[in-house]
């Protein structure tokens, strides 16, 4: 698995890895977003910033970079990252498929993107992230599953996606909604010719949504990389927006509320890699303080007090307005 290389990195920051939803396309659901972004918006703009974000990330010990075919452009920026650096060869790089992008790169679209997990979305999505990444993909994610998805329950889908693994490529998947715990434990015995489909999984986990955390112990204790993504809740968890627990844990340990959130996700012995979703370096490089940070008990009491339902969390999850 490619993920091997990630186990044997030994720098402090091997344990984060990079998404680029939220610098791939002009419009995305974060908070803050105007001032992280600013005016300009264009490709080439977030092309620039994309790159700089990646070399940032590298030079800090970043080896996980995590894409997908509706975050815009971010398969192309990443990409070309990676052509115009030959030399980098110890990376790993994680793209979805399932979700078209359709905002035309524009922030103010009325639809965003279109979930399909149809076997022919899956073949014509995957000749698209192939045409931009070829050889350099390492893992191929089934985008946000949910109890209900035909991805769980389609033999020739998963048919195909063994084939794919057969060559070499990683087959796993990501979840999103109040039933996360649920669509883990469902693709977790998924299985083809007798064996386990999947060999990842990507949730969302943080201190406000922690529901699928037993399913992703029993996710990694059944063999599967954990990754952890939305660790900020969409930047609920940085600085600004803060709750006022994590401000206080954040002041006794001296760094950001990022850091500290991130810190917490850590913790999890079955946390492989965590997403940073920075938009900008120096949101990074605050981010990547995570590893420095030491959570006593009384602080790792306080912050389990942010725990959302559910329910209410993704559904103000999904109130969220495109920036």
């Amino acid at each position: 698995m490619p993920f091997a290389r990630l186990a044997a990195a030994t720098t402090p920051t091997c344990h984060i890895g990079l998404g680029l939803a939220a610098v791939g396309r002009p419009g995305y659901i974060n908070l803050g977003r105007e001032e992280d972004l600013g005016a300009d918006r264009s490709v080439e703009a977030l092309r620039t910033r994309t790159h700089d974000l990646l070399d940032a990330a590298y030079a800090q010990g970043v080896r996980y970079f995590d894409v997908a075919r509706s975050y815009g452009r971010s398969e192309e920026f990443l990409a070309g990252w990676l052509q115009a650096r030959p030399d980098i060869d110890d990376v790993v790089v994680g793209s979805k498929w399932g979700y078209t992008y359709t905002a035309g790169w524009s922030a103010r679209a009325e639809t965003h993107e279109v979930k399909d997990h149809s076997l022919a979305t899956y073949e014509r999505q995957r000749a698209e992230t192939e045409a931009l990444l070829g050889d350099r993909l390492d893992l191929y994610q089934i985008h946000s599953v949910t109890p209900d998805s035909p991805a769980l329950t389609d033999k020739e889908l998963h048919a195909r996606l063994a084939e794919a693994a057969a060559g070499g490529l990683t087959v796993g998947f990501s979840t999103s909604g109040p039933a996360q715990a649920d669509a883990i434990r469902a693709a977790l015995a998924v299985t083809v010719g007798g064996e386990p489909l999947f060999r990842t999984v990507q949730s969302t986990y943080n201190a406000l949504e922690p529901s699928a955390g037993p399913a992703l112990a029993e996710a990694h204790d059944a063999g599967l990389t954990v990754i952890v993504k939305e660790g900020m809740a969409n930047g609920r968890l940085a600085g600004p927006h803060a709750p006022d627990a994590l401000r206080d844990v954040a002041a006794a340990t001296g760094l950001g509320c990022d850091a500290v959130a991130l810190a917490w996700i850590l913790r999890r012995p079955w946390a492989g890699v965590v997403l940073s979703g920075a938009a900008t370096v120096a949101q990074l490089v605050s981010n990547l303080h995570a590893p420095a940070v030491d959570l006593d008990v009384d602080q790792l009491t306080l912050l389990a007090t942010l725990a959302e339902d559910p329910h209410a969390y993704w559904e103000r999850r999904g109130q969220l307005p495109w920036h």
